[in-house]
C-alpha cells in the first residue's frame, strides 16, 4: 500500500476508534443522568481524561511543549464550539431514546462535508459524496420525518450536530500546526473550568425548582457517587481521553469528507446499548437506515484502498 493511502487508512482507523469511544460516554451519560447533573458528570469526566491525556498521551507525543498552540483563537473557538455541543446533545440524551437522539446528530458528518468544501476549500469527489448521501439516507429512514423524533427537543442534538462539525472542521484547520494531544487539551480546560463553576453555582440544587426533566438534569444537586458507579464516571473519562485523541487525529492528517462517513459506526452501537441497557427494541425501518449508514461508510473505505485517488485541495 502506498505511504499516502497507509495514512489514510491509519485517519479512517483512528475515527472508527474514536466513534467507538464516544459511543461508550453517549451509553454512559444515558445511564448517568437519571441521578446525577450534567456539571457533575463533565467534571469528572474531564478530569479522567486530563490524568490520562497528561501522564500517557503527552509523554508519548514527545512531552509539554506538545500542548503548545499556535492557533489561540482558534482553539478558543473550537473549545467553544465543543462546549456547546456537549451541552445540547447530551441534554437532548437525557430525555430522549439513545439510538433516536444518535440519529440525529448525525447530520453532523452532512454539515462536515459542505463545511469542508466552502471553509476548508477541500475537493469532495462524486464517490464521497454519494456515500454521505446515502449515510445521510439511511439517518433519515430512522428519523421518520414528521414523527414524534421531530418534536422540539430532537433540536438539541441537532444543534451538536452543528458545533461538532464545526469542532471537526477547525480541527483540520488548526492540526497542521498544533499537535493532536493540543487539539484535546484545550477542550477539556474548558470542561474544567466551566463545570466546575456550575458546580459552585448550581451544586446545592436550589435553582433546580419544579423545571421538569431538563432542569433536573443541567441543575440538581451534587451528589457523591457510590462505589458501583465510580467504574462508570471513570469509564467515560477514559474514553473522552481515547476518543477526543482518536477523532482529532482522523481529522487532522485526512480530508474532512473523507472522515466524517465513518463515524456513522456509532449508531449501530446505540442500538445495541439501547437494546441491550434500556430495553429499547428499534423498528424495521431502524435496521434498514443502520445498514444504509454502514453500508456507505464501506463503499467509501473500498474507494480510497482500492483505487487510492488523490484530489487536489
Amino acid at each position: 500500500m502506498a505511504p499516502e493511502n497507509q495514512g489514510k487508512l491509519i485517519a479512517i482507523l483512528a475515527a472508527v476508534g474514536g466513534a467507538v469511544s464516544f459511543s461508550i460516554i453517549d451509553m454512559l451519560f444515558k445511564f448517568l443522568s437519571s441521578d446525577y447533573p450534567l456539571y457533575q458528570v463533565v467534571f469528572i469526566r474531564s478530569l479522567v481524561a486530563m490524568a490520562l491525556l497528561l501522564m500517557v498521551l503527552t509523554p508519548l507525543a514527545g512531552g509539554m511543549n506538545q500542548l503548545r498552540t499556535r492557533r489561540p483563537r482558534l482553539q478558543l473557538l473550537r473549545a467553544g464550539l465543543v462546549l456547546g455541543a456537549n451541552l445540547t446533545f447530551f441534554t437532548g440524551l437525557a430525555i430522549m431514546p439513545l439510538a433516536e437522539a444518535v440519529a440525529i446528530s448525525f447530520a453532523t458528518p452532512l454539515i462536515v462535508t459542505v463545511l469542508s468544501v466552502f471553509v476548508l476549500r477541500e475537493h469532495v469527489g462524486p464517490w464521497r459524496w454519494s456515500a454521505v448521501a446515502v449515510g445521510f439516507l439511511g439517518v433519515l429512514v430512522i428519523m421518520r420525518p414528521g414523527g414524534d423524533s421531530f418534536q422540539w427537543a430532537a433540536l438539541l442534538p441537532l444543534i451538536g450536530a452543528c458545533g461538532y462539525a464545526g469542532m471537526h472542521v477547525l480541527s483540520r484547520r488548526i492540526g497542521p500546526v498544533d499537535a493532536t494531544v493540543a487539539l484535546s487539551f484545550y477542550p477539556l480546560c474548558a470542561f474544567l473550568l466551566l463545570s466546575a463553576l456550575a458546580g459552585l453555582m448550581f451544586g446545592d440544587g436550589h435553582w433546580q425548582g419544579d423545571g421538569g426533566e431538563i432542569a433536573g438534569f443541567l441543575l440538581r444537586a451534587w451528589s457523591w457517587p457510590s462505589s458501583g458507579e465510580w467504574p462508570l464516571f471513570i469509564g467515560a473519562g477514559l474514553a473522552g481521553s481515547m476518543g477526543g485523541y482518536l477523532i482529532s487525529h482522523a481529522y487532522k492528517t485526512a480530508e474532512a469528507g473523507l472522515i466524517a462517513p465513518f463515524e456513522y459506526i456509532a449508531l449501530p452501537l446505540a442500538i445495541l446499548w439501547g437494546v441491550l441497557l434500556f430495553q429499547d427494541w428499534p423498528e424495521p425501518q431502524v435496521w434498514i437506515g443502520a445498514l444504509l449508514i454502514i453500508g456507505a461508510g464501506l463503499v467509501s473505505v473500498w474507494r480510497e484502498s482500492k483505487h487510492g485517488q488523490t484530489q487536489p485541495a
